[in-house]
């Protein structure tokens, strides 16, 4: 078997929040011939760390999934699966606990999925009633963003799902064009259903997912969030609003 040269391989790290358009961009990266894409590799280390918030899937998730989170950095960071020039990592920010070790990350291409806050909250709140701002995410999107910047001395690619929707194929090639990889229109249509390269959660989580074959109409966002969770808004606003200031536009 041949493996292809580390420095020819590129690792597009895709850190998001929940309840975003991920694991349709999943999707639209896995259309592509010539990647490779994971599936929230963290995810069974995160589940073990927080059994207290059990999540559906607990179970059948960790059955499957390595929950040791070095092992898994040192597979995301070696060969890529099938011999493949480009690997899409689907990551859930909120995943990077604070005893996940962060010098791995270096070794990817890390860009950047946000939605506004207010409508991540009113979602989350059909599963979880009671979540925080390390919920959803933002505050480790902008831990890693400034690392990023730290480190490579450019601002990471940020991309808002709501742009997305609204000009996938004009956002898509800038992204693409940002982490130095051709842009293809296969990345806009794909069959339905779910795939070898999904979580084990998949059949608890991706219902709607399954059933698309591209890109969806622009959504309404919406900013009825409940008066308990206020604070944790206010918390996290000015962290979206950080990252949105960077992202990439639409047209």
């Amino acid at each position: 078997m041949t493996v292809i040269a580390q420095a020819a391989v590129t690792r597009v790290a895709m850190w998001s929040g929940p309840r975003n358009l991920s694991t349709t961009l999943l999707r639209s990266w896995g259309a592509r011939p010539d990647t490779s894409v994971t599936d929230e590799p963290l995810y069974a280390h995160y589940l073990r760390e927080t059994a207290d918030r059990r999540h559906p899937g607990y179970d059948e998730t960790l059955a499957v999934h390595d929950a040791d989170w070095r092992r898994v950095a040192d597979w995301l960071t070696g060969p890529v699966p099938d011999d493949r020039p480009l690997w899409y990592q689907k990551h859930m920010a909120h995943h990077l606990l604070p005893q996940v070790g962060r010098d791995w990350v270096d070794g990817l291409t890390n860009c950047f999925l946000i939605r506004r806050p207010a409508a991540v909250l009113v979602s989350m709140t059909e599963f979880f009633p009671d979540p925080r701002p390390e919920d959803i995410g933002l505050p480790q999107q902008v831990e890693l963003f400034e690392r990023e910047r730290r480190r490579t001395g450019k601002t990471p690619a940020v991309i808002d799902s709501c742009d997305v929707l609204r000009d996938p194929p004009g956002v898509l090639d800038k992204l693409c064009e940002h982490v130095g990889v051709p842009y293809t229109d296969a990345m806009l249509t794909w069959p339905p259903g779910l795939r070898e390269t999904d979580g084990a959660w998949a059949p608890f989580w991706y219902k709607k997912v399954e059933q698309t074959t591209g890109f969806g109409p622009p959504r309404d966002e919406f900013d009825g969030v409940p008066d308990h969770l206020a604070a944790v808004l206010k918390a996290c606003q000015p962290l979206y609003d950080r990252l949105a200031e960077h992202r990439i536009q639409p047209g």
